[in-house]
């Protein structure tokens, strides 16, 4: 960077200088940029220049080019300057000496180091500034200079906050890795994330480093943060790999942040996003992603705010998810030549020009074979023959993932490990049955080491042969060693992850003997049985879960016959369940169930099981047609095996009841219910947790089929039965009480279910976090219990955050999100756009029409809630047509007692008065009026709706007599019900008809 150049003044102390050029080093800009900033402060002009030493042009010239900057020159002095090139201190010494020596007034400097330097670098006479606070380094700065203490003019307010003092620390820091002391060029690349995120818009500032394995995507990262990280105040590091892990550690930022949240990681996972936001109490923070790969697994959960966001990927289509995207190449050759001399000081620059273009230039290859070829004594000719097929090409398999080249170094390369440390060899082996990535080794150091196989347990037993094998992989840039807990600074505060490239996981995996094989794969396998917590069912636990699920593929756990592995992988489904990560647990539920059955047989005890978890996440995600078959097929065969009052066969039939729950058959569904939790009571009693299960079954049915007051009793026991037999906040005893709210708020017990809901979403924050499925419904009813109580602001927001969080988490044609869709809808229709309802309506009747069959409630349902938007919108005909159907349809799935048929037919009377034909409406509405009396009970809102609507339809027939009664009647009893001021009690008394919604109930 360079500017006009003006004349440069006297420089004895006091006088004016209208220039300084700062020369720094690249890594040193955020030094760079601070200095500028407090000369400029004071007057001076600025001009920024990166220093770079070619090493084609010796080192005089350039000092002498430099001298022809502007003004002063001062350069910031660190062992990055001195170590460009690569250049000896020698070539230094001689440079300065000439060039520096009989000018020093033109030059300054400031160190910034405390590594060594040149020795005749003190002809600079640099001041130190480093192990100080900001005052005294300014104050030296500025003496230094000559310069007056105090700045010319102060910025009359923060609008330009100055940058951070570079020797600061950001005040959160975690999961960085080291900084890697050989990173080598890049410049340009470093330069242009740096512009491209400073320059993006508030909310905007997220970029993608992507590019193939091996290319350095992490390490151009990790020098991005210990390059610019000074110039925010949070910087925080974590592993994207898979959404679970991700969304644990991001969690971990709570805690740092000073957020007062619970333990759980789904709680902290919400605060964390609001306060990055928010940018509270941090505006300048920097999230890195690392190892991305999946952006439609995590881009929902993407902190926006005034911060800014960097992701390594090799997948480019983070552009999609409002990422810019800056592809990170193969090296330059001079960058390659540069990194393999600093890597192995004793090639020339026309070896390390050879070993590059042998080695395409691929910076994770040039790491290894130079750190190595460096302790050879083999020339670089002879290794370039080597690679050209001068060793067995069979030691590794050749795979279309990787160059010719990669694959043979590595040959080289293994080859010197057994000879020198063979144990490496076994540790690298192991760590490739995890994922790779971040391998949590301390897994294997904290299982039991009673039953390893001889060779493994030397490795794990010993502690200074584990190290030695470590750091040999860390010589050789194998593994990088990290800390496993993103909070602590020591690895060994915590227990240990070794990082392993995915290139090198796959390569050091296909080179392997089949008897190793088997032996360290089942080690690994027993390492994740070791570390299961046992309990899936229990939020504080999952955490663990998260960490262990991503392994389970490479362990291949699922051929193990080993009785504590398939309980892992059952654990693992329950708490993919249970958390609602249902995508991840139906592939991982899929690939058990066809390895299973080939391997135990199709009637083994360990698939039925697996069926009753495999079903629980698929009818999850609202395949119900597909559960009902298998759950069918299990209870037959249980039944016939086993006998009725097997529990395995009443697991399975409560199944089997949930499936007919979903396909709208009730009835069925409410047999089978009833007779699972007779069955359960006789064989287990009251207080067993199964036993309560199924009530909570029969009372989620009893909601289904309309009978609420029966309901509200069934969860009510169920709910003190778990406040006993678990805890308050046990996740099932939280859920009964969202059910007990909802069945409160359904019997039009407004006041007491917004009571009961509100302590119990603060509750379900608490332990679960806001994206929980569990809480997304308990949220939801808080919205429903805000509207129905008439707070109309507090009702939208509610709606429309559980909606949105709901597709992102769950997906938009999930069945709870559908469920969601409908109320935004009914809201919206009334208190917002009409067009964006009818448009969110008509998708939602779509979606259920794929998903479930004609002529189920809940599509009867959903079409009933669009007739009311087409009535909105001036088209009555085709609204009288739809809720007709609607109407029709309802009552033939569900009965004409049935509160949704009663309902329907609320606003199938409306729309035959508003079509003309009165007589019809009254006769519906005087029909539905009396029927709704006698299932739901004269006070019911929606019975008083349908008495309402009954005097309405008198008076459009000239009777006003029996309508002055009646809405009279009627008034009374809703000022009695809600309130005198409710707004349903409002709207009657001004009125307007009244209309009902819609609304489906979990199944």
């Amino acid at each position: 960077m360079s500017g006009a150049r003006t004349p440069v003044g006297p420089t004895e102390k006091g006088a004016g200088r209208q220039t300084v050029t700062i020369s720094f080093a690249g890594f040193n800009r955020a030094w760079a940029a601070w200095i500028g900033d407090r000369l400029e402060r004071r007057g001076l002009r600025v001009v920024y220049l990166r220093w770079d030493s070619p090493s084609g042009i010796p080192l005089e010239d350039l000092l002498r080019d430099l001298k022809l900057a502007e003004g002063r020159i001062l350069i910031v002095v660190s062992e990055w300057y001195f170590q460009l090139g690569p250049r000896t201190h020698e070539e230094w010494n001689a440079a300065l000496r000439a060039v520096v020596g009989p000018d020093p007034s033109r030059f300054a400097a400031v160190s910034v180091t405390t590594s060594a330097v040149p020795a005749a670098s003190a002809v600079l006479a640099a001041v130190d500034l480093t192990n100080m606070g900001a005052e005294e380094a300014e104050r030296r700065l500025l003496d230094r200079l000559d310069l007056p203490a105090q700045p010319q003019s102060e910025p009359a307010h923060d609008a330009r906050r100055g940058p951070r003092f570079p020797a600061a620390m950001p005040e959160v820091w975690g999961g960085v890795p080291r900084r890697n002391t050989r990173f080598t060029g890049r410049e340009t690349l470093l330069n242009d994330a740096y512009h491209l995120l400073q320059g993006a818009e508030p909310g905007a500032g997220v970029l993608t480093l992507h590019g193939m394995s091996g290319v350095g995507k992490t390490q151009t990262a990790a020098e991005y943060v210990y390059r610019f990280g000074s110039e925010y105040d949070v910087v925080w590091w974590v592993n994207a790999e898979k959404r679970v892990g991700y969304r644990r550690l991001l969690a971990e930022l709570a805690p740092k942040l000073g957020l007062a949240t619970g333990q759980e990681y789904g709680e902290r996972l919400r605060a964390v996003r609001d306060s990055l936001r928010r940018g509270d109490p941090y505006a300048r923070w920097l999230l890195v992603l690392d190892g991305a790969d999946e952006p439609d697994q995590i881009w929902d959960l993407v902190p926006t705010g005034p911060g800014h966001v960097l992701i390594t990927s090799r997948n480019p289509e983070w552009t999609e998810h409002n990422s810019r995207l800056l592809e990170v190449p193969v090296y330059q050759r001079y960058e390659s030549v540069a990194f393999i001399r600093r890597r192995a000081p004793r090639l020339t620059e026309a070896e390390a020009d050879q070993l590059a273009e042998a080695l395409e230039d691929l910076p994770l290859l040039l790491d290894q074979t130079a750190g190595w070829l460096n302790d050879s004594d083999l020339s670089v000719d002879d290794y370039i023959g080597l690679l050209e097929g001068g060793i067995d090409q069979d030691v590794v398999k050749v795979s279309a993932d990787f160059p010719l080249a990669f694959q043979t170094a590595w040959s080289i390369l293994l080859n010197k490990l057994r000879e020198t440390v063979p144990e490496s060899v076994d540790l690298l082996r192991l760590c490739t049955f995890f994922a790779p990535g971040f391998v949590p080794v301390r897994l294997l150091k904290e299982m039991p080491h009673d039953e390893l196989p001889e060779q493994v347990a030397g490795l794990l037993n010993d502690p200074l042969l584990w190290n030695k094998a470590i750091n040999q992989l860390r010589q050789y840039s194998v593994v990088r060693l990290e800390s496993h807990d993103t909070t602590a600074d020591d690895p060994s505060a915590t227990g240990e992850s070794l990082y392993l490239h995915r290139m090198v996981h796959q390569i050091v995996g296909e080179d392997m003997p089949a008897e190793d094989r088997e032996e360290f794969i089942t080690v690994v396998r027993q390492a994740l049985a070791a570390a299961d917590p046992r309990r899936p069912t229990d939020p504080d636990l999952w955490p663990a879960y998260a960490e262990i699920v991503p392994h389970l593929k490479y362990a291949d756990v699922l051929n193990s016959t080993d009785p504590a592995i398939q309980r892992l992988v059952f654990n693992c489904l329950r708490y993919m369940y249970f958390s609602g990560e249902y995508r991840a647990g139906i592939k991982l539920g899929e690939r058990a169930l066809a390895t299973w059955r080939a391997l135990l047989g199709e009637a083994h005890p360990r698939i039925w099981e697996l069926t009753y978890h495999y079903a629980n996440l698929l009818r999850a995600v609202g395949d119900y047609a597909r559960t009902e078959a298998i759950e069918r097929v299990a209870v037959d065969h249980l039944r016939q095996e086993r006998g009725p009052q097997d529990l395995e066969h009443l697991r399975a039939s409560s199944g089997l009841a949930a499936d007919l729950r979903g396909l709208g058959r009730y009835d069925e569904a409410f047999q089978v219910s009833q007779w699972t939790l007779a069955a359960y009571r006789e064989l287990l009693g009251e207080q067993d947790s199964r036993t309560l299960n199924a009530q909570n079954n029969l009372g989620a049915t009893l909601v289904l089929l309309g009978r609420y007051e029966e309901a509200l009793e069934s969860d009510r026991r169920t709910l003190e039965a778990r406040r006993q037999l678990l805890r308050a906040r046990h996740p099932w005893t939280l859920y009964s009480e969202t059910s007990y709210a909802i069945d409160l708020r359904l019997l039009g017990r407004y006041g007491e279910a917004e009571s009961v809901q509100t302590k119990n979403v603060r509750e379900q924050l608490r332990v679960l976090g806001a994206k929980n499925p569990y809480t997304l419904k308990a949220r939801h009813n808080l919205a429903c219990c805000h509207y129905r109580s008439g707070d109309r602001e507090q009702a939208g927001k509610l709606f429309a955050d559980v909606l949105e969080q709901s597709e992102r988490v769950l997906g938009e044609t999930n069945p709870d999100t559908l469920r969601y869709a409908v109320s935004q809808s009914c809201f919206t229709r009334e208190h917002g756009d009409i067009d964006q309802a009818r448009e969110l309506s008509e998708a939602t009747i779509a979606r259920y029409e794929v998903m479930l069959a004609e002529g189920h409630p809940f599509v009867a349902g959903a079409r009933a809630n669009h007739a009311l938007i087409l009535r909105g919108v001036g088209e009555r005909d085709h609204a009288h047509v739809l809720v007709e159907q609607a109407l029709t349809d309802m009552t033939a799935a569900v009965g004409p007692d049935h509160p949704w048929t009663l309902g329907c037919a609320v606003n199938a009377s409306a729309l035959r008065s508003l079509v003309g034909d009165p007589e019809s409406a009254a006769e519906l509405s005087g029909t539905t009026a009396a029927r709704a009396a006698e299932v739901l009970g004269r006070t019911h809102p929606l019975t008083l709706s349908a008495r309402i609507a009954r005097a309405a339809d008198l008076r459009s027939l000239r009777d006003g007599r029996q309508a002055e009664k009646l809405e009279q009647e009627a008034l009374s009893d809703l000022a009695a019900t809600l309130g005198p001021q409710h707004v349903h009690t409002i709207s009657a008394r001004a009125r307007s008809r009244p209309f009902w919604d819609f609304e489906p109930q979990t199944t």
